[in-house]
């Protein structure tokens, strides 16, 4: 597994790779291999194309949160070879199933930081500081 990260976030990519990322580097950083599937978490659509072009012919490249910035004009050639886009509007049951049984046969470790209700501003402002590792989860 690669991981990418805001450029120049060093904190983030060592913590990427102490859960098991084989490498981790900025996003305009160049992987060390072409990408099966890349999964865009963040809300900035310029990351499309450039997954795109990481990603190999007959890969798929999913923008996974629920918002994202336009998303700039690319050249046609990006989706040339079977390359899939989606997003998770257009996932369907299917999709679903089979990335919970591959899910299920990977060692996979998560990192949940927690906040109060009451603290979701303080959530929002360390989310958009990339203070937060791993997943920021509103408590009741």
């Amino acid at each position: 597994m690669f991981a990418f990260t805001r450029a120049g976030d060093r904190a983030g990519q060592d913590f990427a790779r102490s859960l098991g990322a084989v490498w981790a580097g900025g996003s305009s950083d160049a992987a060390p291999a072409p990408l099966d599937t890349a999964l865009i978490f963040a809300p900035a659509g310029e990351l499309v194309p450039a997954a795109l072009a990481a990603t190999r012919k007959g890969g798929t490249v999913v923008c996974a949160g629920i918002h994202m910035s336009a998303i700039p004009s690319f050249d046609y050639r990006l989706l040339w070879g079977e390359r899939v886009l989606k997003s998770v509007a257009n996932l369907t049951r299917a999709d679903g199933d089979a990335f919970f049984s591959l899910v299920g046969e990977l060692a996979l470790q998560t990192h949940v930081q927690t906040f109060t209700l009451r603290d979701a501003n303080a959530a929002v402002q360390a989310l958009r500081a990339g203070t937060v590792n791993g997943a920021a989860v509103l408590l009741p």
